[in-house]
């Protein structure tokens, strides 16, 4: 299964978000991240089942386990975010829009939102700025929740501890004790702080690693052992079921840096953002 063309990736603490070029035709699946995609113009396709219609969609919101089939070709620019379900944002998303499967995103949300995202990308070239416009469009559709931000120095060791030993076996009992916590406190103050749970996390963590890590130009083999999977294998099934393809149907771009370079100029990165101007909705 071939995804896209080319894309970049970016991520962050229980989410992550693919940008494309040249959108594919993806068959049906399912997986356990909750999806929001939508096109730099609408019309992105989505349909249940090969024998279905196909309905054209401004903008999706796609359940946990949902089969679904990807239309994105008929746009240049294309944007598929996951939120891992287990965050505070993708419970409020399951409760929102987990009822039908396949919602359509709410007139007018995407108004703004999507210029600002695809111009994060293609003028301003920032990890930080597409990061920041992709979190506005998630905080939109859960009704205004912030991201949680660590604070405990506690946790914020353990995260620390959990990032740069991903490649090894990682216990509760082990982060446990580099917080200096009982393992039931540090449970109960883990979710509390991060909005998770530790073994969501570190998978998640496990995920972005690869994603990181094949953007960097590692082969999907390396990738998979560097994040503490078994073998390329093992990763592949992981991935199918979390985000419905496999690392190697997604041709990974660069990394984009941090912070753009001001010396450098604007659209330097990739091709020229041609999206319309979206005139803001009529207030109701």
């Amino acid at each position: 299964m071939r995804v896209a063309r080319a894309s970049h990736f970016v991520s962050w603490d229980g989410g992550c978000l693919f940008l494309t070029r040249g959108g594919g035709l993806a068959p049906v699946h399912a997986h356990y991240a909750i999806q929001i995609a939508f096109c730099a113009e609408p019309g992105i396709r989505f349909r249940a089942g090969d024998h279905e219609p196909w309905t054209s969609y401004d903008g999706v919101v796609i359940a946990s386990r949902q089969p679904h089939t990807m239309d994105a070709t008929a746009s240049p620019l294309n944007a598929v975010l996951f939120v891992e379900p287990e965050t505070r944002e993708g419970r409020v998303l399951s409760e929102r829009f987990g009822q039908t499967g396949i919602a359509p995103v709410p007139e007018g949300v995407l108004t703004g939102l999507r210029a600002r995202l695809f111009a994060a990308w293609q003028e301003e070239g920032s990890a930080t700025s597409v990061i920041s416009a992709a979190q506005a469009i998630v905080r939109e559709l859960t009704g205004g929740m912030e991201s949680l931000v660590v604070s405990d120095e506690r946790i914020l060791r353990a995260t620390a501890y959990i990032r740069s030993h991903l490649d090894a076996p990682l216990t509760l009992e082990e982060v446990a004790e580099v917080a200096c916590l009982s393992p039931s406190r540090f449970r109960h103050l883990f979710v509390e702080q991060t909005g998770m749970a530790l073994r969501p996390y570190i998978l998640w963590r496990r995920f972005l690693h690869v994603w990181e890590l094949l953007a960097e130009g590692a082969s999907v083999s390396a990738a998979a052992h560097a994040a503490g999977f078994a073998d390329a294998a093992h990763l592949s099934r992981t991935s199918r079921r979390a985000f419905g393809f496999p690392p190697s149907a997604m041709p990974m771009g660069p990394p984009l840096p941090p912070e753009r370079d001001e010396g450098q100029p604007l659209r330097s990165r990739g091709q020229p953002f041609h999206s319309r101007v979206e005139k803001p909705a009529p207030v109701t």
